[in-house]
């Protein structure tokens, strides 16, 4: 998604992106739909009568102060913690997608975090109104599916291109105003109008601080081998995360990540601040946060283009064939 929102903005296109928010959508699926949905898609037989058996005849009791309740019936919702259970609420939402498109707005879900973007010519009209014929849609689609789209929650971001005039993109949508922001948190990574990341930076940097400055705090207790697992579970695991997104960006710009992995190993060591941090990160074999970021985008390459990555990667590569 934020490889076509670049391209987008590389093209001298302005984008829009709305960041769909859901209330508890696993506890909402319809078994009754969900089985015709599954029929619809050519599950029948013993497969069928799987997922019927796997739905039906569930209850739920509360136990309170060592009183439980009579059993209830339950004809909606998946289990949340279980493998099926993104898998059944992706099949649920499968025709949400045919909806999105009818509007122009491309789309990505993952689980119940769905994603929809229109890249378009800053001077194209009408972008507000079709904005809010989509979500306006779609909230009646998630109704006739007994879901709530949750709009106080739901976000949008509008990233215009470099020279183009800023719009008011706010919208009512069933009597709630979804407005504009500057930035938008999705899946953990914190997106700005301008796409260059320097904000999902500095909340990375400042969450990777203060978790240091934690552990910093009771390393007179600990050994170097705890001190290390510890900081590699809640700091440089961090770091790494969606890390392949910065790939485009300066040196200066990760610096901020730097320092902290600098900081995370001098603490594994419990040496100072000013200590020479090359051998500690060769000892640690800790890659630096550049060498990371590339490590992390040659492995999806990699992957993609053997066709054992995602078709949304597998789409964005190009064998090389010389002349």
């Amino acid at each position: 998604m934020t490889e076509a929102l670049a391209t987008a903005r590389a093209s001298s296109l302005s984008s829009v992106l709305i960041l769909l928010d859901l209330s508890a959508v696993f506890d909402m699926v319809n078994h009754k739909l969900l089985i015709s949905t599954l029929t619809e898609m050519g599950i029948s037989g013993t497969a069928l009568s799987w997922f019927v058996s796997y739905l039906t005849d569930r209850s739920y009791q509360v136990s309170w102060k060592g009183s439980v309740s009579a059993p209830h019936p339950l004809s909606t919702g998946v289990l949340q913690g279980s493998v099926l259970g993104p898998l059944l609420f992706s099949i649920y939402t499968k025709s949400l997608g045919s909806v999105i498109n009818s509007h122009g707005f491309l789309y990505h879900s993952y689980a119940d975090d769905t994603q929809l973007f229109l890249s378009f010519p800053p001077s194209t009209p009408q972008v507000k109104e079709r904005i809010s014929a989509c979500l306006t849609d779609i909230s009646e689609w998630m109704a006739t599916h007994h879901l709530k789209l949750n709009l106080d929650k739901t976000e949008l971001l509008f990233m215009p291109y470099k020279t183009s005039p800023q719009q008011d993109l706010s919208i009512t949508v069933d009597g709630t105003v979804v407005a504009a922001s500057r930035s938008a948190r999705n899946l953990g990574v914190v997106l700005d109008d301008q796409l260059d990341l320097k904000k999902h930076i500095r909340v990375t940097a400042w969450s990777c601080r203060f978790l240091l400055y934690n552990i910093r705090r009771i390393r007179p207790y600990l050994t170097t081998y705890s001190t290390q697992l510890l900081v590699q579970t809640m700091v440089t695991s961090g770091l790494g995360y969606c890390n392949s997104l910065l790939a485009s960006l300066p040196a200066c710009a990760i610096l901020p990540l730097q320092l902290i992995q600098n900081a995370a190993a001098q603490l594994v060591f419990n040496l100072l601040k000013f200590s020479h941090v090359t051998p500690l990160l060769r000892s640690l074999h800790w890659l630096p946060v550049a060498a990371r970021i590339r490590f992390k985008v040659l492995t999806l390459a990699y992957t993609a283009a053997n066709r054992t990555g995602p078709a949304y990667l597998q789409d964005l590569i190009q064998n090389y064939a010389p002349y």
